[in-house]
């Protein structure tokens, strides 16, 4: 059964929580079919993943497999479930624990995780605190086990021979730093050194590979028409083969669960590239999963489930049922809101792909530590377009690039002989390429693969941090004239014929015990010369020697963010889309070229610390927390889109309320706006791009 034969998957869901200690007495004993599917229909919800087994070990209906929870007052909750919502049309996939599961772990001992530092598997290397064997917390199971996979697949028959469902979600899949007995005879018999962390992550791979492709050839043989869904946290930019057995995937990023609000868009704009069905988790909580009586703002919800849509993803929202099992009506008033909104943009949501001038080169898939959720500069990259309101997608090396008129390398991607001549060919046929840092460089010799008109002096600058200015080259009103200072070392670079639009300058020293200046570093020396190249131009090709990105992930400078802007217009002049929103706003295009219209979506939601050290026991550190308690309207707001062709009508896909429109002197189209209250969608009928205009290489 191939993902695109498969039913669309809706657009307002839910993720019913139901992890149920066995210490819980009454499960279930207040469930009302009638107000359950009453409240997800009062709140527009049309679609609700259900528990089979929790991360307790607990089933919630008569497993033959399992065991049913010791307290459960009705025999088959989830089948009543199920029942009651598809007879209202609300979708039901099912819910199956994998490597959580308390029950089986205390059965099979020998089935556990054996962490590499004996600490629990999702505590981390460096937490003084770290939870031990007996912390109140989740005891990982290893999939290197057959009679475990065994297990796991009887349990995933029952469930889908039992009751008619959409399909199943498998929960935490892990690379938990396995050394177990069966993982290190694993290693031993394919020359893995167990020593070695990167050799324990490819053991920790193979084996969940083995475990999903398994799974999905029994289960798709007997029931093709099930969605498989396998879940890790995040999806990795490794490529299209990686989800070869899942049928779509889900993106859980909850922004105040530990995500951030900068995680989802980075992995939105990668697997809209995937050409496969989406939808992204966000939660009800104030903080992560596990919370009861946590309520997020509506406000939050609202523009997080707008966030989705704009960036082409299906909406999920997060939730934990009482194990009385009576559904909280609080928590659906505070998500009615956003679904309300969904259901009204849905006509112009179907078949709706992003149009994209720019490309940012996954380092993700060129560095497969397994440590960060998001590699730093991806997310730096990925933060500065969004601020900067830039169309953009994250793609790996094996996706298209001709659809994009500009390709940006952030910070450390190595350009081998494949890779090069893909790139040659896209440079070639108009398409112009950023590198920051020490990307495009040969593996072998590190040298440039690409023709920056620059040469490498061999050696680094040795101040950290040192200066940058601009020269006439790369005047722009946002950017001073002076130095700034940036925060990093470079490589040296000299000039051999590009064109210099910032340098290098010096300080006058590094500072140290025995010589420093003021209360942190040493000011530019005004009578030194450049010592390097910052930034420079060559054709088609960009060059910044800081790892720009990643500075900008941990500095929030937006001075970097203006020199790469006025960068990429030099590189790639006419933006398919640009408005006056503020910096925090998020502006995406949009096009239904089955409709023949673009929708512009512009967002405006301004997250805030709030909570400086907020601790969620599965969590190894404790972190800020980000959050939206009310969003203010905002006003005027203009975008203009350069797309040939003239609208026969702009309009709000919501209210339909009609604007007026100006037609520049490129052609480009204006549109004023009188304001906007956290999230508008607006539709110009009768222009969409056709094939890869506005998002393929211009000459």
């Amino acid at each position: 059964m191939s993902q695109n034969s498969l039913r669309p998957l809706r657009y307002r869901q839910i993720h019913l929580d139901f992890h149920t200690s066995e210490h819980i007495p009454g499960v279930g004993s207040q469930f009302d079919a009638k107000e359950f599917v009453d409240t997800l229909k009062q709140s527009h919800v049309n679609s609700i993943t259900l528990f089979a087994k929790c991360h307790h070990g607990w089933s919630y209906y008569p497993t033959k497999v399992g065991a049913p929870h010791p307290h459960l007052s009705q025999p088959d909750l989830l089948g009543e479930m199920i029942t009651a919502c598809n007879a209202a049309d609300i979708e039901t996939p099912i819910y199956l624990s994998v490597q959580w599961d308390e029950r089986t772990a205390r059965l099979h001992p020998e089935w556990r995780v054996m962490k590499a530092n004996n600490h629990l598997d999702h505590a981390d290397d460096h937490d003084r605190s770290a939870q031990n064997q007996l912390s109140a917390a989740w005891h990982t199971l290893c999939l290197n086990h057959d009679d475990f996979r065994s297990h796991l697949v009887a349990e995933a028959r029952e469930v889908l021979t039992r009751y008619p469902t959409a399909g199943l979600f498998f929960d935490i899949i892990q690379t938990p730093d396995c050394v177990c007995s069966a993982c290190l005879a694993r290693m031993a018999r394919l020359n893995l050194d167990p020593l070695n962390k990167a050799d324990r992550l490819a053991n920790d791979e193979a084996v969940n590979a083995q475990f999903r492709e398994q799974m999905s050839i029994v289960l798709r043989r007997e029931f093709p028409q099930a969605r498989l869904f396998y879940n890790s946290g995040h999806i990795n930019k490794y490529g299209k083969d990686r989800y070869a057995p899942y049928t779509h995937l889900e993106l859980e990023s909850l922004p105040t669960g530990g995500w951030g609000y900068n995680h989802f868009p980075s992995s939105a704009r990668y697997v809209a590239r995937l050409g496969m069905d989406f939808v992204s988790h966000t939660g009800k909580f104030h903080t992560s999963w596990g919370e009861f009586g946590g309520f997020k703002h509506p406000d939050a919800l609202e523009y997080e489930c707008a966030m989705m849509v704009a960036l082409g993803s299906k909406c999920l929202v997060g939730d934990q049922l009482h194990p009385n099992g009576r559904i909280n009506a609080d928590t659906y008033r505070s998500i009615a809101p956003a679904f309300r909104r969904i259901a009204a943009l849905e006509p112009f949501l179907d078949k709706a792909e992003q149009i994209s001038d720019i490309a940012i080169l996954a380092t993700e898939y060129f560095h497969r530590d397994g440590v960060e959720r998001v590699r730093d500069s991806d997310d730096g990259a990925v933060q500065m377009l969004l601020e900067l309101h830039r169309c953009f997608d994250v793609i790996d090396p094996e996706m298209d690039f001709s659809r994009h008129r500009l390709i940006i390398l952030p910070d450390t991607i190595p350009v081998d002989a494949a890779l090069k001549a893909k790139f040659d060919a896209y440079l070639a046929n108009g398409g112009a390429v950023l590198l920051s840092g020490r990307s495009g460089r040969t593996p072998e010799t590190g040298a440039f693969a690409f023709k920056t008109g620059l040469r490498l002096k061999g050696e680094t600058v040795n101040f950290e941090p040192s200066y940058a200015q601009i020269t006439e080259a790369l005047r722009d009103t946002r950017l001073p004239t002076s130095p700034f200072v940036v925060y990093a070392g470079a490589e040296k670079l000299e000039a051999a014929g590009a064109s210099v639009l910032a340098n290098i300058r010096p300080p006058y020293f590094n500072r140290a015990f025995n010589h420093f200046c003021s209360h942190q570093h040493t000011p530019d020396d005004p009578q030194a010369e450049a010592i390097g190249v910052a930034c420079a131009i060559h054709g088609k090709v960009g060059t910044i020697a800081y790892p720009v990105f990643k500075l900008y992930r941990a500095m929030g400078q937006p001075l970097y963010k203006y020199m790469v802007d006025a960068l990429i217009e030099r590189l790639m002049p006419g933006r398919v889309l640009a408005t006056t929103l503020p910096s925090a706003g998020c502006a995406t295009l949009t096009v239904q070229r089955h409709e023949n219209r673009c929708i512009v979506h512009l967002l405006c939601g301004i997250p805030q610390i709030r909570g400086q050290s907020v601790r969620i026991s599965w969590q190894p550190t404790a972190r800020p927390m980000e959050m939206i308690e009310d969003i203010p309207s905002i006003g005027p707001v203009s975008f203009t889109v350069r797309l040939s062709g003239t609208p026969s009508s702009v309009y709000d896909a919501i209210s339909g309320e009609t604007f007026s429109w100006k037609k520049q002197a490129d052609g480009a189209i204006t549109v004023d706006l009188p304001g906007i209250s956290i999230h508008r969608a607006i539709v110009l009928d009768g222009i969409a791009p056709k094939g890869s205009e506005a998002s393929g290489p211009m000459p």
